[in-house]
C-alpha cells in the first residue's frame, strides 16, 4: 500500500491509504507535467476571480499571486515533481504550500480539477496551434522558394503513377503548398474550438460562489465561455479537432515525402538530395538515404494513431468527466511532439534538395501531348470522341513500331484522320502544351506566376483577431 501521508487534493472520505498499484496507474504527473505554465496562469486568473466574488480578501489574492509566480520560477529553475505528486495540479498545490502555507488551501475554493484540466489543456491547445501554424509556414517558405526557381523547367505529372501531362515544375512544387495551407486553415479553426473556458464549470455542476466567468475568459484569453456544465468538463472535442488537423498535415507531409523519394531515385532522377538530412549505409559506400522524408513519411501513420485512439475513448464515455480522459493529453502531446519534429526536418530536407532540370525534361515524352493532338482536330471541328480514337490508334502504331509519337511520319496521321495537316507536329512540343493551359489554376506561364503570387500573399503577416480581451488581471 502507499504512503497515506502524501499531498492528495482528495481523500477525506476515505479510511486506508490508495493502493500501490493503482497509484501507480493513476498518477499522470509524467503526462501533463508540461501543462504547468497554463495551470499557474489559470490558477492566477482564478485567485483574481475568488476575491472578486468576497472568497478571498485582497490579501489573501496577492499572497497567493505571488506565490504562484515564485512556484512558476521555481519549476521554471528545474524544480522536479516527488514521488506523491499524483498529477501536475498536485505539484503545484504542494509548492504553493510551501511558498504561502495555509492560505494555499483555499485557491482550490469552488474549483475541480475537472474543469481545471480542461482549461489548462485548451490553454495549451491554442498555445500548440501558434507553434505548428509557424512550423507549417516554415515548410510552405521553401516551397515557395523552389517554385520561383522552376517557373520554366518542365516535368512529367502523373496519374496513376503513369506519365500523364507536361506541366511547369512549379506548378507540381505549389501542388503540394495548398495542402498545407488548408492545414493551417484547419489548425486555426482547432484553435478557435479550443478557445471556449470551461473554468467555472466546478466538478460538474458549476461554481458555487459568484465568480465572474466574463473576467476569466478576458483574462485568460478565451473567446467564448462554456454553455453547460456537464459538457464542458467532458468535452474534448477540441482535442479531437487539433488531432485532426495533425493527421491531416502529416499524411499531406507523407505524400509529398513520397514524391521527393521517389524522385530522387535513381529511376527517376529529377532531384538529388543534400548531405544535412540524409544518412548512409553502415554497409553500402555509395548509398544516401532520405531518412528525414522516410520518417516523414512514417509519422503519418502515427498521427493517425493517436487520433483513432482518442476518438476510440470518447464514444463510449457517458456524460460529464471519467478518468478514460485522463489519456487526452498522451495523444495529444505524442501527435504534436511528433509533426513539430517532422515540419523543420522536411523543411530542412525540401531546402537543400536540388532539381535535375534536364533529367525532368528528359522525361517529358511527346506521347504526353496525346490530349493535345485530340485539342487540335476538336479545333478543326472534330468532334472530341472521334479525336480521342483516332489519336489511341496513333499511340497503339507508335508503340507497334518502337519509337515516338513525333517520329511517325505525317501520314500515318492523315489516315487516321482527315483533319490532321503538317503543323500537327507542332502540337507535340511541350511549351506549348504546357502554355495553353493558362486558366486559373493550370499550369500555364502565367496562371502559374499568379498562383505564386497568391502563395505568397498568403503567408504575408494578418492582424491577429484577439480570442478574447486578453486582460492582465491581477489583484496585485
Amino acid at each position: 500500500m502507499s504512503d497515506h501521508t502524501s499531498h492528495k487534493l482528495w481523500g477525506g472520505r476515505f479510511s486506508t491509504p490508495t493502493a500501490a498499484a493503482l497509484e501507480a496507474l493513476n498518477r499522470s504527473i509524467t503526462t501533463d507535467f508540461r501543462l504547468w505554465p497554463f495551470d499557474i496562469n489559470l490558477s492566477r486568473a482564478w485567485a483574481v476571480a475568488l476575491w472578486g466574488a468576497g472568497v478571498l480578501t485582497l490579501e489573501e489574492s496577492k499572497t497567493i499571486e505571488r506565490g504562484l509566480s515564485s512556484v512558476a520560477e521555481k519549476l521554471a529553475a528545474g524544480a522536479a515533481p516527488i514521488p506523491s505528486d499524483e498529477d501536475v495540479h498536485t505539484l503545484i498545490d504542494r509548492l504553493l504550500h510551501e511558498e504561502v502555507g495555509d492560505v494555499a488551501s483555499k485557491l482550490h475554493t469552488g474549483r475541480s480539477r475537472n474543469d481545471q484540466v480542461a482549461t489548462a489543456t485548451r490553454l495549451w491547445c491554442m498555445d500548440a496551434c501558434t507553434r505548428l501554424d509557424a512550423a507549417t509556414r516554415g515548410v510552405q517558405q521553401v516551397m515557395i522558394d523552389h517554385a520561383a526557381t522552376l517557373q520554366d523547367a518542365l516535368m512529367p505529372a502523373y496519374t496513376h503513377m503513369q506519365r500523364a501531362q507536361p506541366v511547369s515544375a512549379a506548378h507540381w512544387m505549389l501542388s503540394h503548398f495548398w495542402p498545407l495551407e488548408r492545414d493551417r486553415a484547419r489548425i486555426a479553426s482547432a484553435s478557435r474550438a479550443a478557445a471556449v473556458l470551461p473554468l467555472g464549470s466546478g466538478a460538474i455542476a458549476g461554481c458555487a460562489f459568484p465568480i465572474s466567468r466574463v473576467l476569466l475568459q478576458g483574462s485568460l484569453g478565451f473567446s467564448s465561455i462554456s454553455s453547460n456544465s456537464i459538457d464542458a468538463v467532458g468535452d474534448r472535442d477540441f482535442v479531437a479537432e487539433v488531432l485532426f488537423a495533425v493527421a491531416v498535415m502529416a499524411a499531406h507531409l507523407s505524400r509529398l515525402a513520397e514524391d521527393l523519394i521517389i524522385y530522387g531515385s535513381s529511376e527517376f532522377g529529377f532531384i538529388e538530395f543534400g548531405d544535412a538530412f540524409t544518412t548512409g549505409s553502415s554497409m553500402m559506400p555509395q548509398k544516401r538515404n532520405p531518412d528525414a522524408l522516410e520518417l516523414a513519411r512514417g509519422s503519418g501513420a502515427r498521427a493517425i494513431g493517436d487520433l483513432t485512439t482518442l476518438l476510440a475513448t470518447l464514444k463510449g464515455l457517458p456524460s460529464g468527466y471519467n478518468k478514460d480522459l485522463q489519456d487526452d493529453k498522451r495523444v495529444l502531446f505524442d501527435a504534436v511532439d511528433t509533426v513539430l519534429l517532422v515540419l523543420p526536418a522536411v523543411a530542412g530536407a525540401l531546402q537543400e534538395i536540388h532539381f535535375n532540370v534536364k533529367r525532368m525534361r528528359a522525361a517529358v515524352s511527346s506521347s504526353m501531348m496525346a490530349t493535345d493532338l485530340a485539342d487540335y482536330l476538336v479545333e478543326k471541328g472534330a468532334s472530341f470522341r472521334d479525336a480521342h480514337a483516332a489519336i489511341g490508334s496513333l499511340i497503339r502504331e507508335s508503340e507497334r513500331e518502337g519509337c515516338a509519337l513525333d517520329a511517325l511520319p505525317v501520314s500515318s496521321f492523315r489516315s487516321e484522320h482527315s483533319l490532321f495537316t503538317e503543323d500537327a507536329l507542332d502540337w507535340l512540343e511541350p511549351a506549348r502544351s504546357v502554355a495553353r493551359r493558362d486558366v486559373p489554376g493550370g499550369t500555364g506561364p502565367e496562371a502559374v506566376a499568379a498562383q505564386l503570387r497568391s502563395a505568397r500573399e498568403a503567408l504575408w503577416p494578418t492582424l491577429e483577431t484577439a480570442r478574447g480581451n486578453e486582460l492582465v488581471l491581477r489583484a496585485v
